[in-house]
């Protein structure tokens, strides 16, 4: 998709900056982790990534219960989706919306040279939200790609923006590429772990294929996590190549992140479908602190952990399919 600069002479900068404005409120609304480390970044910047997140979060929200809670039935959350996806898509190509959220993201996009190689693939995996109730390792695969990496792809198509991101060679920006997808599959399956129990009780959800919520062993949680863990790991060059003001926030989400798989790492597998784990503020303060402080280091997993670090991207060493991959929306 071709980049697009609006001119300033006309009254469309003032509802685009009014859009983005209202887009933000929703990640402080919705995700502490993720608005913590977007505050760390610079101004524009923030405000494209709140704007990403926005939207992103209204389609999870479609989908993730939100929409039933107000009492549409599955066919008119289909249809809820639906006319959102298409919204989306009109917007990406006049550069207009009446939905301030929309509106926001296609300014994003449009600016930032992304479309619908990125959208489609991200609608793709809500519908299967309202239409997958167990996945196979090969629909998991297509699943995480379009509900998690295709994010990344969109923030990083932001991050490669700033001057100080190393993306000058097709090789520079491949590499940025698939280590954006291994960070956006990490976190998603960090998700997935956390919110085991939810999405089957709930939603009726089941993410990782051949798993039991109510016959969940510890065996099957540590493979799970060595695979997220072996993403995390494989998302670090990636993370140091950015300009270093994106990279200090992607930092601090990683680590975030990483601590909140050790939290899960320490209940009993029986146990986590019981339960929401979280990091605590206390804790998110501190490592805040420590990346704002200019810290360059990154949590990895131990030995044994990073072993399954060459797994593809979205993948999930799972014992009788070989492999699998997956994941839901943002958090």
């Amino acid at each position: 998709m071709s980049r697009v600069v609006t001119s300033p002479s006309t009254p469309l900068p003032l509802y685009t900056r009014t859009a983005a404005a209202a887009a933000g409120q929703v990640i402080g609304r919705y995700s502490t982790s993720f608005s913590w480390a977007c505050r760390t970044l610079p101004r524009e910047c923030r405000r494209d990534i709140s704007s990403i997140y926005a939207l992103v979060r209204v389609a999870d929200e479609v989908v993730d219960g939100t929409a039933s809670a107000a009492g549409l039935e599955t066919g008119p959350v289909r249809v809820a989706l639906d006319e959102f996806k298409a919204e989306v898509e009109q917007a990406l190509t006049s550069g207009f919306s009446t939905n301030l959220v929309v509106h926001a993201f296609a300014d994003v996009a449009r600016r930032h040279g992304f479309g619908g190689e990125l959208t489609v693939p991200f609608f793709a995996s809500m519908r299967a939200d309202l239409e997958v109730a167990e996945h196979d390792p090969e629909s998991l695969e297509t699943y995480i790609y379009g509900s998690a990496e295709v994010i990344g792809l969109m923030c990083l198509e932001v991050f490669m923006d700033l001057p100080g991101t190393r993306a000058d060679t097709p090789e520079q920006r491949e590499m940025l590429r698939a280590t954006a997808r291994r960070l956006g599959a990490a976190f998603q399956k960090v998700n997935f772990l956390r919110d085991l129990g939810a999405d089957h009780d709930q939603l009726g959800r089941t993410y990782f294929p051949d798993t039991d919520p109510a016959d969940f062993g510890e065996a099957e949680k540590d493979l799970l996590l060595a695979d997220l863990h072996a993403d995390l790991d494989a998302a670090v060059p990636g993370i140091l190549a950015l300009d270093r003001r994106a990279r200090r926030a992607v930092l601090l989400a990683h680590g975030l992140f990483h601590e909140l798989a050790r939290r899960i790492a320490a209940v009993p597998a029986a146990e986590l479908t019981q339960q929401r784990i979280s990091v605590p503020t206390a804790v998110k303060a501190r490592i805040a602190a420590r990346m704002l402080a200019g810290s360059r280091s990154v949590p990895r997993s131990d030995e044994g952990v990073a072993a399954g670090a060459g797994s593809r991207p979205g993948s999930v060493n799972d014992p009788h399919a070989g492999s699998c991959s997956g994941s839901r929306g943002v958090s």
